[in-house]
Parts: C-alpha cells; structure tokens; sequence
C-alpha cells in the first residue's frame, strides 16, 4: 500500500518507514510535488495533525497522515506542549528549544514529563485518529547523539538512557510515534480493500 506522509521532517519519515516495515510505501510530500510549509495553527495536537492532513488531501487529492507531537512537562502545567517545535520561536531550533525548556526546569525536582503523539489518517474520504503515549522525565544536561527534537534530555521510564542514546529500533518499541504508529498499522493491516 501506498501512502503520503504529510511532514517536511526527514528524521520523522525515517523512524515512520522503519516502523511499518515492506507492507506499506511511504511517500514524503516531496514525491507528491508538495514544497510548501504545511499549516499548524491550532492549539491542540489533534487540530494540527488534521488541519496539515486535510491541507495534503484537498490541494494534492491523495490519501495521508501526517501527525503532531508535543513534549509535556508536568511541572511547567503541560508546556512546551502543541507548541514544542516552535518553543524558542522563530527561527525554529532544537537547540534553542531544549536550552529554553531547561533554563525554565533550572532548580525544580519534578522533571516528570511525557511525549504525546497523535497522527491524523484520511483514507478513502474518511478521518480517523491515533495516539501514542511515553512517559518519562526531563534530565539535566544533553546525552547522546541521535534522534532529534528534545531527544537528548528526555529518559524514558524504565530506562537508563535518553531517547538520544537508543537505536532507532529501541526507540520505535517504547516511543509514543512508535505507539501512533503501531496503531496506524494495525488498523491499516485489518482494513478490507
């Protein structure tokens, strides 16, 4: 099967394809002829997730998901939260945004936070969610080259190592895109075409 996934992040496309495995063909917004920056200006991740899905599907006819996600820190009442990528705001930059989040965190003990996901899916004029859910809490300092975003300071529970310092494999198991994505392809998987 073939489908668009609607993001400009090739980091996000590389976990997404390594998740779903032979069974389905992902094609990146490039593929289809899409160039421009998608639209993200609601203030949940669900009316993101759509309003970039809806955008794909309605000026590009074809069928996609595309997905938000916003890292959630209790202490600081659930922000950077929708507005995780843009945290420092513009130009955008993980550095700039994880260097904020933990200026903001400097001398509080609950560091508990968690990474939400959800992806949008239109699919044969129809719409349907997903979520995906890790928890974890904010460390102190950057550890780690891989991933992306605020990888290197987040530690899953049940885990020594941040997000950053896993395989993409590893990651994929216990991540909350990894969980979205679960779902996105089981509900795939069991669809009569």
């Amino acid at each position: 099967m073939k489908i668009c996934f609607a993001t400009n992040n090739s980091k996000k496309i590389e976990e997404v394809k390594a998740a779903l495995g032979s069974n389905f063909e992902i094609v990146s917004l490039q593929d289809i002829g899409c160039h421009e920056e998608l639209p993200e200006t609601g203030n949940t991740l669900n009316h993101n997730a759509f309003q970039k899905a809806r955008f794909v599907k309605e000026n590009y006819g074809v069928d996609c998901f595309a997905d938000d996600t916003g890292l959630e820190v209790e202490t600081l009442n659930g922000t950077p939260g929708v507005y995780s990528g843009r945290y420092a705001g513009e130009p955008r930059s993980d550095e700039r945004n994880i260097d904020l989040l933990l200026k903001n965190l400097k001398g509080k003990e609950d560091r508990k936070a968690r990474f939400r996901t959800v992806i949008a899916l239109i699919l044969d004029g129809k719409e349907y969610d997903f979520e995906g859910i890790a928890s974890g809490e904010i460390i102190e300092e950057k550890i780690g080259g891989g991933g992306f975003g605020y990888d290197p300071i987040f530690r899953p529970d049940g885990f020594s190592r941040t997000f950053a310092e896993l395989t993409m494999e590893e990651k994929n198991e216990i991540s909350h895109r990894g969980k979205a994505v679960k779902a996105l392809i089981e509900f795939l998987s069991n669809r009569k075409f």
